[in-house]
């Protein structure tokens, strides 16, 4: 009698790996995990990592896609949120679901969907990962093509730019020229622990109106 994925138990802040599973098992175990989940994947080549983060961990993300959005929204830039979505590309056999993740130069071809496939569309322009409990494959990111990727860790933002098909380290982001980005993440991720989310998210809009 085969195992049920629903007789596996992964306590938060750990994760469990798994090998020789083949493209359709992973369809069928995405399938059986459903949209609504705390459990993240990440797959390659017949190995898959199934991760269950800290609530911490959830409150970071949050924490970090909203000051997105509120860069986003002051500089009326027009942008998709894909949130945790899977990004996954059967020919390459990789699948990776970020924290969350955005489409903003390439937003127009994915409006109106609720499922990517990087087959036919585009990766997202930034991907988010906040790696408190769990290990940022960039293996995947980077054979799937994702032009921006955030790594969050203790230590602060970390952004990696694909450049000839490998990530390198910046201290800039192209979808936000000519803005301290790390300095003002690592900076309002302190206040919302400090003064809460409320007051620190206000005081990131008045910043970013008064001085940019």
């Amino acid at each position: 009698m085969p195992l049920k994925l629903q007789q596996i138990i992964v306590k938060p802040g750990q994760q469990m790996l798994l090998k020789d599973i083949s493209w359709e098992q992973l369809e069928n175990i995405l399938e059986e995990m459903g949209e609504r989940r705390a459990a993240r994947i990440s797959y390659s080549h017949g190995w898959l990592e199934i991760m269950v983060p800290l609530p911490e961990h959830e409150k970071d993300k949050e924490l970090i896609g909203d000051l997105v959005k509120i860069l986003l929204e002051i500089f009326q830039i027009d942008f998709e949120p894909f949130g945790s979505t899977t990004l996954k590309n059967e020919r390459m056999q990789q699948a990776v679901e970020p924290d969350t993740s955005f489409y903003i130069q390439n937003q127009a071809a994915v409006i109106g969907k609720n499922r990517i496939d990087l087959t036919i569309d585009p990766p997202p322009d930034l991907a988010i990962e906040v790696d408190i409990t769990s290990r940022t494959r960039f293996d995947n990111y980077e054979i799937l093509g994702v032009p921006e990727l955030w790594r969050y860790t203790q230590q602060g933002l970390e952004i990696s730019l694909l450049q000839q098909g490998k990530y390198i380290k910046s201290q800039s982001s192209p979808n936000f020229p000519d803005i301290p980005i790390v300095e003002l993440v690592n900076e309002y991720i302190q206040q919302c622990l400090s003064i809460g989310r409320s007051q620190a998210m206000r005081n990131f809009r008045n910043w970013v109106n008064n001085n940019l």
